[in-house]
């Protein structure tokens, strides 16, 4: 298969982009082609001995302080509106890249175009929870959401779970301020009847409201909410695991003996460290998009967008968009209450 990587977006491109392009052609059976500043890209390709790689020029930049919502249409020669492009036209079967979420999103709403009968695309990262992890979706594509969209997102997280994370009959858990029927606002009221009604009917494993400590518990393999308590619930949880890797690192540093101590569990806190770490992960994909769509950490690294090309690349392969496809009259309001 071949990625589309968008050279020139993220804190660390065009340099550590190119690494990890370099390293994932070498190592995941893929092509890949770099979309950037020809010269710049080409420089960095041969810093790596590995000047054979595909380069499509593209003159501009969307950075952080361009709109999100007109970024692509103004920026039509800017790399990431050149990578989405290419992915429209066949030139390639997913695109990776670490610039801007907003704008990346908008591009491929627009040009990559969502599947036919999806509302919205929706962000969904693995949660590092239970023995696979545990989705959310939304995590911050989708602020305002309807009944319906979370609808979708509940199937959508469903079909990822089942083809990506390979849990056979995720748990659908909505995330609420309590686990009771009745709690809630308008919006978590009307999409619980419109889950249980998918629940009761078999056609996703509905277990009813879940606390956000529920989250955590391994209550539930796949988390519905709207993207603007999603983000909170995203953002606490990378926050307090920092807290708590800074707070142990202090307490195991005190003394001597702590030191030793330190030293006897140094293989699982490695272990668990490596659980938390993005760069294990290297980005979330935009479900509910025609072609997959895959968003790298800004921040991300060579190692990061080595692990958005191999998520990129499973993701094409899982059959996630076919599984929505074929099941798209039970993501419509009308048609699941028909």
């Amino acid at each position: 298969m071949r990625v589309i990587i968008d050279a020139m977006g993220g804190d660390n491109a065009p340099e550590e982009i190119v690494k990890g392009a370099v390293r994932a052609s070498k190592e995941l059976d893929v092509d890949v082609v770099l979309v950037g500043k020809k010269e710049e890209v080409q420089r960095c390709l041969a810093a790596e001995g590995a000047t054979d790689l595909k380069v499509v020029d593209a003159r501009e930049v969307i950075t952080m302080e361009d709109d999100p919502s007109t970024a692509t249409r103004r920026k039509k020669d800017a790399s990431m509106t050149v990578a989405l492009n290419l992915l429209r036209d066949g030139e390639g079967d997913a695109v990776v890249s670490a610039g801007s979420t907003g704008a990346l999103l908008t591009g491929a709403t627009l040009i990559v175009k969502r599947i036919r009968g999806i509302r919205r695309a929706a962000m969904a990262p693995a949660l590092p929870v239970g023995e696979k992890g545990t989705l959310l979706i939304d995590c911050g594509a989708n602020v305002e959401c309807t009944p319906e969209y979370l609808l979708q997102f509940a199937y959508m997280g469903s079909f990822y779970a089942k083809k990506i994370l390979h849990i056979d009959n995720p748990r659908i858990g909505l995330l609420n301020v309590g686990t009771e029927d009745s709690k809630g606002d308008a919006l978590r009221h009307e999409t619980f009847a419109l889950l249980k009604e998918a629940g009761d009917a078999g056609r996703i494993n509905f277990v009813g409201n879940v606390e956000a400590s529920g989250v955590y518990k391994d209550m539930v393999d796949v988390v519905v909410t709207d993207g603007f308590t999603g983000n909170i619930l995203l953002k606490t949880t990378e926050g307090v695991a920092k807290m708590m890797s800074g707070m142990i690192k202090k307490s195991l540093m005190k003394s001597l003996k702590t030191k030793i101590g330190a030293l006897l569990v140094k293989d699982g806190l490695k272990e668990m460290k490596k659980a938390m770490d993005a760069d294990e992960i290297g980005g979330t994909a935009f479900l509910g998009i025609s072609k997959p769509v895959i968003k790298a950490h800004g921040s991300s690294k060579a190692n990061a967008i080595f692990a958005a090309i191999r998520q990129a690349k499973v993701f094409s392969e899982s059959g996630f968009t076919d599984a929505v496809k074929e099941n798209i009259d039970l993501l419509k309001i009308d048609s699941a209450e028909g």
